[in-house]
Formats: C-alpha cells, structure tokens, sequence
C-alpha cells in the first residue's frame, strides 16, 4: 500500500494519514476485527462522530490497503468485520521508504548529502545506524 500524499507540516502518523483516518488506525493496531459499528462506539467515547463518517472513512482505509474487511451472514444479519491490513510498524517502515525512495530519486546526492546533515544534528547514535547499514551494504556489493 503506498499513501499518495505526504503532508510535511504534520508530525508523526499524520504525515501519511488524515487526523481521523490516523485515530481509527490506532484502534485497529491494538484490536483484533471490530464491525463499523464497534468502532464507532470505540470512537465516541472520546468526541463524538456521525456513523456515517466512520463507515465512509473505514471504507476509504479499505480502497487504500490499510484495512482487511469480510462480511458474515446474509440480509439484516450481515455483518461486515474490518482489521488493519499491516502492523502500525510495518504501515510506517513501508511509508518511510517510499517517501526516502521519491527524495532520492528526485534530489539524489542533495537528498544525501541532506540525510548525513540532519543525522548529525539529530542524534549520534543515529550515525553509527548509518555506518553500519553502509558496511552491510559494502559488504553485499563487493
């Protein structure tokens, strides 16, 4: 599942995901399968939200790869169940590359040169992670 847009002012999850699409994602990533309905009820407990918009965002998630759903019964005992497609690591490890993967492509040696600036000014452990997924990949080359 690629996530087609990418929104820079944001922090975190929201990156990838509107701010309910994100909240819903969060329940699937600790709950099992939950039917619209459940998670509806999941949701209002903390601020209120028509069943309608829950249905229509989940149903968005589904066209989107980020949610598994099956349907149970037939007529008024259909049930439609819902579970999140990928773990909340998995869904984030996938985004990261692809938007690492666009920068590259598009901005190349800036893109790197970048990535080696704000890991310095980031964090030094975060250097160390760089030289040793660069000797791995040395390694694999030769």
């Amino acid at each position: 599942m690629k996530i087609n847009k990418y929104m820079f002012q944001e922090e975190g999850l929201h990156r990838f995901l509107g701010t309910l699409e994100a909240r819903i994602m969060e329940v699937f990533w600790v709950s099992e399968e939950l039917s619209i309905k459940q998670m509806h009820h999941k949701l209002n407990e903390e601020s209120p939200y028509s069943i309608n918009t829950i249905m229509t965002v989940m149903n968005r998630l589904y066209d989107k790869g980020l949610l598994h759903r099956h349907t149970e019964g037939k007529g008024r005992t259909k049930l439609t169940h819902f579970k999140a497609a990928s773990t909340k690591e998995q869904f984030l490890a996938e985004q990261t590359k692809n938007v690492t993967r666009g920068l590259i492509e598009d901005f190349g040696d800036l893109m790197v040169t970048h990535i080696v600036d704000v890991i310095d000014e980031a964090d030094p452990h975060l250097i160390q992670t760089l030289e040793t997924k660069l000797q791995e990949l040395k390694k694999r080359n030769r």
